[in-house]
């Protein structure tokens, strides 16, 4: 029997389960499948809105605030796209059997973090000292 068989609607991976069993990869998954679709809904709903806002204000502090907002709206659906990359590298994760393990350490990823950041690919140890490390090299 598949995992998306048996997740109730209500399942929360636990600790004392076995870690990244079917059940907790099908959790993962449908949480960052559901990710992905809310971002795209957002981003067409920008292009419609993007569509609509497209006429000729006369006012040109009007003009200013509009442009304004569209850019900001632009650079918003620019990190999203982005982010809809790393769901779906994510996703390949759970396809490959790699996703929860710690890309540096090889360790697993605390079940909180992954439900926090579902597309986290470092623990928070590791991810505190590559910072660290990228702090430094940055100040050179």
């Amino acid at each position: 029997m598949k995992a998306e068989n048996f997740l109730p609607d209500d399942y929360r991976p636990a600790e004392d389960e076995p870690f990244m069993n079917d059940r907790q990869l099908e959790y993962f998954r449908r949480k960052l499948l559901n990710w992905k679709t809310e971002l795209l809904d957002q981003s067409a709903e920008t292009l419609d809105n993007l569509g609509e806002s497209a006429r000729n204000v006369p006012d040109i502090a009007d003009r200013a605030s509009e442009e304004t907002d569209r850019a900001l709206e632009l650079r918003t659906r620019d990190r999203q796209r982005k982010l809809i990359g790393k769901i779906d590298a994510a996703l390949r994760r759970i396809d490959n059997g790699e996703y929860g393990y710690c890309e540096m350490s090889g360790e697993p990823i605390s079940l909180k973090r992954l439900d926090a950041r579902p597309i986290a690919i470092m623990t928070l140890e590791s991810q505190e000292r590559h910072e660290r490390r990228e702090r430094v090299h940055r100040d050179d």
